[in-house]
């Protein structure tokens, strides 16, 4: 299906052709809210300028050193106003994941439109389409300390998702990953180094590897690592197990899959968590309680039918929803500790859900309701907070 007004068309139309698809996601930009966090967070013009780039581009070589280039600028960017540095650019809260999130639309969808003047494969349009997601992520990005005394922390967010049910939906695992990257924390135990990485709410990406590409050279590296994404209202988890089972809620591109999680290799129903879930609940870490979450979905041993275990599986059962659910957190949960148990590496991590995000009474309403409050804004900043502290916690723990 053919896109009406490309978001970038200002950014030249010459090499651009508007009639080539667009992913469900791409397509949701052209709506007015969209263009109104990119308008008020100066982020408007982002896809214009990389359309630029690319009707530039004479080879192919140089427009993979415009994409690999122009991806790193939108995180870096993006990890800047985030943090504070640079100007605004608008009105916009700069602790605001969602301007990231619809430029690296615009971007993508520029990409998929662009006819070049040589001759593009469907392979190389790929190639680059993928070294813009991991660029734009901070997949290419992570750079741990060398430094003595120094606990090095990987920590993982998501986009926003469910933006059929209100696309002014902003998700504060990507926007504590945009404020926490490369910082340290100053804790009882040192300096806590910590890098961070975006991940799509997409189950393809997931399943052609992108969170294994994406951790397997830092894990070892790292003294703990914890996947975050949004979850139940008003309170965080840390998820004890994760269960090897995709339950089939749509994606961002509004596909789903259930079945397995398709993974290379021998594939365990549940990993755990070694995160110090103990530590983290006991520790006052902010304004939201956090609780130690066991529950489980399984098929017992022997059985057929699926059973909800409170303390977790059943020697034997197959999982049908881990403690985080059966989405993308329980998915991205179970691909980093079973990469984490597969490389034979002793360090804690997991999967920790923070509250969702909701805008302030009277501003609920998706089809009239402003894209920001100061409530919103304040509980954005306050999950941020608390997430960077129980950061600090889980690498202050003793190990057990």
């Amino acid at each position: 299906m053919p896109a009406a007004a490309p978001a970038y068309a200002a950014g030249g139309t010459g090499c651009m052709d508007a009639a080539a698809s667009l992913t469900v996601e791409e397509r949701r930009l052209a709506g007015a809210v969209p263009q109104e966090i990119l308008q008020r967070s100066g982020f408007d013009q982002v896809a214009a300028r990389f359309t630029r780039a690319l009707c530039g581009a004479r080879s192919y070589r140089a427009a993979e050193r415009a994409v690999a280039d122009q991806a790193r600028a939108l995180w870096r960017r993006a990890v800047d106003r985030a943090q504070g540095r640079g100007a605004p650019g608008g009105d916009l809260s700069r602790d605001d994941d969602r301007p990231l999130y619809w430029a690296r639309l615009g971007m993508t969808g520029a990409l998929r439109q662009w006819r070049p003047r040589f001759a593009l494969t469907d392979a190389g349009r790929t190639a680059l389409l993928d070294a813009l997601e991991r660029g734009s992520r901070g997949h290419d990005d992570i750079a741990f300390s060398n430094g003595k005394g120094v606990k090095r922390v990987l920590v993982t967010g998501f986009d926003p998702f469910t933006l059929d049910r209100d696309i002014r939906i902003s998700n504060p695992s990507g926007a504590t990953a945009m404020a926490l990257d490369g910082t340290t924390v100053r804790t009882d135990a040192g300096p806590v180094r910590i890098e961070t990485a975006v991940f799509p709410v997409r189950w393809n990406d997931f399943a052609q590897g992108m969170v294994e590409r994406a951790l397997r050279p830092y894990l070892p590296r790292a003294d703990l690592f914890t996947t975050v994404s949004q979850g139940r209202p008003g309170r965080f988890d840390v998820e004890r197990f994760n269960g090897a089972w995709r339950g089939g809620f749509p994606d961002n591109d509004n596909r789903s899959s259930t079945g397995p999680i398709p993974v290379t290799g021998a594939q365990p129903q549940w990993t755990t968590t070694t995160l110090p879930y103990g530590a983290i609940v006991a520790a006052q870490t902010g304004r939201f309680p956090v609780y130690d979450n066991t529950q489980v979905t399984e098929i017992p041993a022997g059985e057929t039918a699926p059973v909800v275990r409170p303390n977790g599986p059943t020697e034997g059962s197959a999982a049908r929803s881990g403690a985080g659910g059966d989405y993308l957190s329980n998915e991205i949960a179970y691909r980093a500790t079973l990469l984490r148990d597969r490389l034979r590496l002793d360090i804690p991590g997991g999967h920790v859900h923070t509250p969702v995000l909701q805008f302030g009474a009277g501003n609920t309403d998706p089809a009239t309701g402003k894209v920001t409050d100061p409530e919103f804004v304040r509980n954005r900043l306050d999950i941020i907070a608390q997430v960077r502290s129980i950061v600090a916690v889980a690498a202050s723990a003793k190990r057990g």
